[in-house]
C-alpha cells in the first residue's frame, strides 16, 4: 500500500456504532518521577473502534500517559480503567490487562534468540494459555498480515527496523487486545521504513482497532485518527478530530507546535 493509497479517517466513528462507554477511562491522574511532576490531573477517554493520537513536544508527559494505561508506570494519584476495569497494582489481573492493551515500543523489544513466529507465538502460549499449535497458527496468520508471510524462521537481527516494528504490532496483535498502545512507533526507524509501519497501522485503523499512538508523524494524525490530542507540560491542552484541529488547534501553544513540525 502506498502513502496515498492508506485509508483516511478524518471524521469521529459515531457514538452509536461503539459499545456504551469508553474502552479506556483516564480521570484525574497524575504522575511523578521523585519531586518532578510529569502528569497533572489528565482526563480522557478512548471509544471502542477509535484511533487517538497524542502529539506534543518531547517532554510533554505523552509516552508517560500511554506507559500508564497498562502499568508499564505507576500512576501517583487518579485512576485509569479497561474496559470497566480499574487497572490493577499486580498479579494476574495484571498480566490479563497487559494481554488486553497491547504495547508496541520505540525499540521493538523483540527476543534476539528467537525467530519472528517464536516472537509473536510464545506470549499467547504463556499468558493466555492457547496450545503451541494454535498459537503458530495465530502467529503465521498475523505474520501474512502485516506483510511477513515469508519471515516467520528469521531472527530479529536478519530483519529491517521496519520489519522488526511490523513483528512488534503481530506481537502484540497475537494477544487479541481490546486496545492497541503505541509509544513513537516509527521514531527509531530510518525515513524509508517509517511509512510501512504506518501503513500497518493505518490499516488495523480501518477495521476498527481501537488504538492510542503516540507520534510526531502528522500525516499519520491527520488521514488515520479519530482524534488529535495535544500534550505539553503533562497536560493535555486540546483534544479535537483531525480536521478541526489541523485547521484550528484551539491552544496557542498547539498552534506554535504545528508552524514548527510542518514546516519540516
Amino acid at each position: 500500500m502506498t502513502p496515498s493509497e492508506s485509508p483516511t479517517r478524518t471524521q469521529p466513528i459515531a457514538s452509536e456504532d461503539r459499545d456504551t462507554g469508553p474502552l479506556v477511562r483516564i480521570r484525574g491522574v497524575n504522575k511523578h518521577f521523585g519531586t518532578t511532576q510529569v502528569l497533572h490531573d489528565v482526563d480522557l477517554d478512548v471509544r471502542r473502534g477509535e484511533v487517538v493520537a497524542v502529539i506534543g513536544p518531547s517532554g510533554s508527559g505523552k509516552s508517560t500517559l500511554c506507559r500508564c494505561v497498562n502499568r508499564l508506570e505507576t500512576i501517583t494519584s487518579g485512576t485509569i480503567e479497561v474496559g470497566g476495569v480499574p487497572v490493577p497494582a499486580e498479579g494476574r489481573g495484571l498480566s490479563n490487562l497487559r494481554a488486553e492493551a497491547g504495547m508496541v515500543f520505540q525499540s521493538f523489544n523483540l527476543f534476539a534468540h528467537l525467530t519472528a513466529l517464536q516472537n509473536i507465538a510464545l506470549a499467547p502460549v504463556k499468558v493466555r494459555g492457547v496450545s503451541k499449535a494454535e498459537a503458530r497458527e495465530r502467529g503465521l496468520r498475523l505474520l501474512a498480515r502485516v506483510g511477513l508471510a515469508d519471515k516467520a524462521d528469521s531472527h530479529p537481527a536478519m530483519l529491517s527496523g521496519g520489519q522488526q516494528q511490523r513483528v512488534a504490532i503481530a506481537r502484540a496483535l497475537a494477544m487479541e487486545p481490546s486496545v492497541l498502545l503505541c509509544d513513537e512507533p516509527t521514531s527509531a526507524l530510518d525515513p524509508e521504513m517509517i511509512q510501512e509501519v504506518l501503513d500497518v497501522l493505518a490499516e488495523l485503523a480501518a477495521e476498527g482497532m481501537t488504538m492510542i499512538v503516540v507520534t510526531h508523524e502528522m500525516g499519520f494524525a491527520r488521514k488515520v485518527a479519530d482524534r488529535v490530542v495535544f500534550m505539553d507540560g503533562g497536560r493535555i491542552l486540546t483534544s479535537a478530530p483531525p480536521i478541526d484541529f489541523f485547521a484550528d488547534p484551539g491552544h496557542e501553544r498547539a498552534g506554535d507546535f504545528l508552524a514548527k513540525v510542518l514546516q519540516h
